[in-house]
């Protein structure tokens, strides 16, 4: 098999410190009934997010664009896990980073990204919230010259970095234990990792099914616009970005914000720390189940961990609703699975 020739850039230096990360095997019980989720755990990267794929990826594609030099400045507007990732490497690289970011994101992410010596906008919902945040960036970037703007919620190689990474690594690890996916599902922020994935899974079983999640409190995905307010930081950004193929994906899967807080509490005292949205995503993975099966495999993510969230609901009580799934759960344990001997082989960079 030939190798894509690839141009050498500062970005290789960061490389090691993203990807190959474990896959969790989740045995539980649902209702009573046995289960088993696959969940990629991506606290392990480099600032502790899956944001740190996207924006290694999109970083070296810019240089070896030269759409990014020396000394430019990386402006990019973000909900949080993105900005701590560009922050980092922005910085890492020599790059001055200015973060726009909604004022209603935890303060943990604000802490994060200025800690690393990048400067932060915030933005109120009467300047526009997440949309006024990307406007903003944008008009920086046409006032002067030197400013790169990464463009996450459109930028292909966004997608390109899980079908890349992300995705061969589940196919391996998943391979390596006698697995195959019947279903993948995520939240859905820039859509980047639904998109990606689903490709990579799809090159290799194509009949996966594709789910991208969103709150049920906030149905952006089915209503097309921004409905109500939800807790999931990192997904249903106000809109639909425009990386997201509805069509090219299959049923939505919504979970409600206060289930996902209470399964990623009941994660965490099993000893997996996750965030938010990891909570959704396991919710979201254990209704697809009950159509495909309780032998089905369903793989998702565990897209960061429960540290940028300490001063949310997540640290704190959570009412019992009976809308909820999480009650019907109990995690009986889990193993990781590493990623480097199931490839056998280096993943593409």
């Amino acid at each position: 098999m030939m190798l894509e020739a690839r141009v050498s850039t500062p970005v290789d230096a960061l490389r090691g410190l993203v990807g190959r990360t474990p896959l969790i095997e989740v045995r539980y019980r649902s209702c009573g009934r046995a289960r088993r989720v696959y969940a990629k755990y991506e606290q392990r990267n480099m600032t502790g997010s899956i944001k740190d794929r996207m924006a290694c990826w999109i970083l070296g594609r810019a240089y070896e664009a030269g759409t990014l030099r020396p000394g430019d400045t990386i402006a990019e507007a973000t909900s949080g896990n993105t900005g701590i990732s560009f922050a980092a490497m922005g910085r890492a690289l020599g790059h001055p980073v200015r973060i726009y970011m909604p004022d209603w994101m935890s303060p943990e992410r604000t802490a994060l990204i200025r800690s690393m010596g990048a400067e932060i906008v915030p933005v109120s919902s009467e300047q526009g919230g997440f949309r006024g945040s990307i406007e903003m960036a944008d008009e920086f970037a046409r006032s002067r010259p030197g400013v790169f703007l990464p463009h996450q919620f459109s930028n292909p190689a966004n997608a390109e970095a899980h079908e890349r990474t992300t995705g061969p690594e589940i196919v391996a690890q998943l391979s390596a234990i006698g697995r195959r996916a019947d279903a993948f599902v995520a939240g859905v922020g820039t859509g980047g990792t639904i998109m990606g994935v689903g490709r990579s899974l799809r090159a290799a079983w194509p009949g996966v099914s594709l789910h991208p999640l969103e709150p049920a409190n906030s149905p952006t995905l089915r209503t097309g616009c921004k409905r109500g307010k939800h807790r999931i930081q990192g997904i249903s950004d106000e809109f639909i970005p425009d990386l997201l193929r509805l069509d090219d994906l299959d049923g939505i899967v919504d979970v409600w914000d206060g289930d996902a807080i209470a399964m990623a509490q009941a994660l965490g005292r099993v000893g997996l720390a996750v965030g938010i949205s990891s909570g959704a995503n396991f919710l979201g993975a254990d209704q697809l189940l009950d159509d495909l099966g309780d032998g089905a495999c369903v793989a998702t993510v565990f897209a960061d961990s429960n540290k940028k969230y300490l001063s949310t609901d997540l640290a704190g009580p959570t009412p019992v609703d009976e809308r909820y799934r999480s009650p019907t759960i109990e995690i009986e344990g889990w193993r990781a699975i590493g990623c480097e001997p199931c490839c056998g082989r280096p993943c593409p960079r």
